[in-house]
């Protein structure tokens, strides 16, 4: 049976099971005897496991079967909640993701048993009631010197595909030498994605990773523990490859020693092959044929180059059956005007009659339209929740990792976006976050000296404001020291003593969103909290957002994301420079202003006006765009006066055409080195106009 076409439909479950059982672990942790919450996870563990059998997902199955046996006795009061189980639950839970994310990018659900797991809970359930090993035995310390008399066996266990072994050996072949490399990060770090990407630089220094293990991807999103393995080939010796790891702060241990494509030639070809009662790909000789695709698809997860093999994701998104007969109602409103058009053209009454009634007909229209991208646009979007409701789980297991008592509070989580930014939202807010609780909650013998509870409080707010949604992450820990962020910018060269002094608080805070402000190599007070923020500001201007902090020392520190509630169809200034036609978003849009040529000034060689008790720059959009230039240039000046957080700009251009609703349309890669054009959009008589990005301007 062929159960690919139901892949969509078991994603979207599952991922609704899995934030369920999420929810109700959490309400289990702080009331262990509510049976409610009890048989909600019965019934979610229950239904699970019925899905990924259907599928054939055995291992998931497995685990499931065994969750469901446990709580089927705690609902029977034959076992007692402790804290021990909600660790084995969590746990649980994290395997399940694991084979769901394994199932999205590959449509099968890998080869981990979590046979530990498993263990874990039938121990439970034969009545050992306590908490598993919270670390493994310490692993022998080994340096890259000491590994070297086992000959490179120890890296056999990375998972290497026939396609990864052959590049080993055509960089052997090639005269390289080819490593096995394997970084353990120290257990306190936070940030293990930022740490292996600094790894992969300083070894890109050196040649070329040629094997992941996990795979790129996976390390990037932090689907690994506290270490990973890679293969090099390298012209270079191992010792200064080694050293420029261990120069990589908050690594524990480097362990390394050469390697050869004979290694892993046998661990190849001993490999099973495809198991087809576990699979869900297509018949037996469909999938007998696919092979070789299969092993490139592996091939693509193990090589960050590869981007061939997409993520099933993100393809539904649940409706309110009201909305969809507000929209067959204005279905049926566009065809009866449709009829209506169509009986004027085939009229042979008079033509005054039919032409007053044509232009009635086309105001009909119009309105429809309007009521029909409302009604769309409603259904585009959904509440936040879905991406925020994980990240209770997130700060009660860095509370523990930290040993900062703290709390997350909550509020407008059903704030709805559009599916497209709610998509995208989820990464940065994780940041700023995790930024909160590392870096802006103090230790309990901190906030007892300074007279405050020792659990600190993290506070997530949603809220809509105009056609924006805006969502503030609060803490009330030590606020941001300004005067240390200040001297790490001089220490780096950014601006000079006498420049620092004349700094405002904002322009001092804005160097931590600088790409690797806090990248040291020596861990200081802030150098952690700059670590992602970069990252954090260009996804939310990506997403025609702004990023704006406030902080105050022993207060607590605010960040405030500002974000559109749609990228869809917006609202839009039509503006020209020469002949060519630009749309500015109105939501950018501050005030236009007429300016006189004598008015403008000089600030440092650069064009100002002073407007209403602020300076603001110009920006000449036909400079900026590279047109031609001006035969004669004008006595006044067209100023759309911008804004983004606290800054304006005034754009000048040639002509105003008005304000118009378009339709945003991608250019895809066409011109993706031009970051001040966002898109384009189709106007009436078919003409093309550029979408401008004020973010990007500035």
């Amino acid at each position: 049976m062929d159960v690919s076409q139901y892949l969509d439909i078991f994603i979207d479950e599952t991922n609704g099971h899995i934030q369920d059982l999420s929810d109700s672990i959490m309400i289990l942790e702080k009331e262990p005897e509510n049976k409610d919450v009890i048989n909600e996870i019965f019934r979610a563990a229950h239904s699970l496991k019925g899905m990924a059998g259907t599928m054939g997902f055995k291992k998931m199955q497995r685990l499931t079967h065994d969750m469901e046996n446990l709580f089927s006795e705690i609902r029977n009061d034959n076992i007692k909640v402790n804290s021990a189980l909600i660790d084995i639950l969590f746990n649980c839970l994290d395997a399940i993701e694991e084979y769901l994310e394994t199932v999205k990018a590959t449509s099968n659900e890998g080869d981990n048993g979590n046979e530990t797991l498993i263990q874990q809970l039938n121990d439970f359930l034969n009545g050992n009631h306590t908490a598993p090993d919270a670390e493994p035995v310490a692993a022998q310390e080994t340096s890259a010197e000491s590994v070297a008399s086992d000959d490179g066996k120890k890296f056999l266990s990375i998972d290497v595909d026939d396609i990864s072994c052959s590049k080993i050996k055509e960089a052997e072949q090639a005269g390289l030498h080819t490593y096995g490399v394997t970084v353990h990060i120290q257990k306190d770090c936070l940030l293990k994605a930022a740490r292996a990407f600094l790894v992969f630089k300083a070894v890109e220094d050196f040649g070329e990773i040629l094997v992941y293990s996990p795979s790129s991807q996976d390390i990037e999103d932090e689907k690994f523990d506290l270490d990973f393995s890679l293969i090099i080939s390298s012209s270079s010796e191992l010792d200064p490859i080694v050293e420029a790891i261990q120069a990589v702060s908050e690594i524990d241990k480097v362990e390394a020693d050469k390697v050869s494509y004979r290694d892993f030639e046998e661990t190849v070809d001993e490999k099973p092959k495809d198991d087809a009662p576990e699979t869900v790909a297509a018949p037996a000789p469909a999938a007998a044929a696919s092979k070789p695709a299969a092993s490139s698809q592996k091939s693509a997860q193990n090589n960050k180059a590869a981007t061939t093999n997409k993520p099933v994701t993100a393809r539904t998104v649940r409706v309110d059956i009201e909305k969809l007969d507000a929209l067959m109602n204005q279905v049926s409103e566009l065809i009866i005007a449709k009829n209506s058009l169509v009986s004027i053209s085939d009229s042979e009454q008079g033509s005054d009659y039919n032409t007053q009634t044509f232009h009635d007909q086309i105001e009909y229209l119009e309105r429809i339209t309007t009521n029909l991208h409302e009604s769309v646009m409603k259904v585009r979007m959904v509440p936040i929740e879905s991406v925020v409701n994980k990240f209770p789980r997130m700060i009660r297991d860095l509370s523990r990792k930290l040993n900062k008592p703290m709390e997350l509070y909550m509020t407008g989580e059903e704030t709805e976006l559009d599916r497209t930014v709610v998509d995208q939202i989820g990464d940065p807010l994780q940041h700023l976050l995790r930024n909160s609780a590392d870096h802006g909650i103090e230790s309990p013998e901190e906030r007892r000296k300074a007279g405050k509870p020792e659990a600190g409080s993290i506070f997530l707010k949603a809220f809509q404001e105009g056609n924006n949604v805006i969502i503030e992450v609060r803490d009330d820990g030590a606020g941001i020291n300004t005067e240390k962020v200040k001297a790490k910018a001089i220490e780096r060269g950014l601006v000079t003593e006498e420049q620092a002094e004349n700094l405002s608080q904002k322009e001092i805070i804005d160097f931590l969103f600088m790409p690797s402000f806090s990248m040291a190599k020596k861990i200081t007070d802030i150098s952690g909290r700059g670590v992602g923020l970069d990252v954090v500001k260009s996804n939310i201007e990506a997403l025609g957002g702004d990023v704006e902090v406030k902080s105050s020392m022993g207060v607590g520190t605010t960040f405030i994301v500002r974000l559109p509630l749609t990228l869809a169809i917006i609202q839009a200034l039509m503006v020209e420079v020469r002949d060519e036609k630009y749309a500015i978003a109105l939501g950018s849009i501050q005030n236009i202003e007429n300016i006189s040529v004598n008015d403008i000034k000089y600030v440092q060689a650069e064009e100002v006006i002073h407007l209403r008790g602020l300076v603001i720059p110009l920006i000449r959009l036909d400079e900026l765009l590279d047109s031609a230039p001006k035969e004669e240039e004008p006595d006044n000046l067209t100023v759309v006066v911008v804004k983004k957080g606290d800054n304006y700009a005034g754009i000048v251009v040639d002509n105003l055409i008005g304000q118009q609703e378009i339709v945003i349309k991608s250019l895809g890669k066409c011109i993706d080195n031009n970051k001040i054009i966002n898109g384009a959009t189709i106007l009436g008589d078919g003409e093309v106009a550029l979408i401008l990005d004020v973010n990007a301007i500035f």
